[in-house]
């Protein structure tokens, strides 16, 4: 019993494939660059203006 709850929790390779099949399917091949490029300035934004508050609260 506790080991087939322990398998359930891993993700294997095959895994991964089928979810990027999943995506490769729903978005397609011309909206996967545009997606990551719009998730990599969402993930630079943030790292910013969490370095703006860092620096505001040094200052106080």
């Amino acid at each position: 019993m506790i080991s087939s709850t322990i398998l359930l929790g891993m993700i294997g390779p095959w895994q991964y494939v089928i979810i990027g099949l999943a995506i490769l399917l729903l978005f397609g091949g011309k909206k996967i660059p545009e997606l990551m490029r719009g998730l990599g300035s969402g993930i630079k934004e943030f790292k910013d203006a969490s370095k703006d508050d860092t620096s505001k609260k040094e200052k106080e």
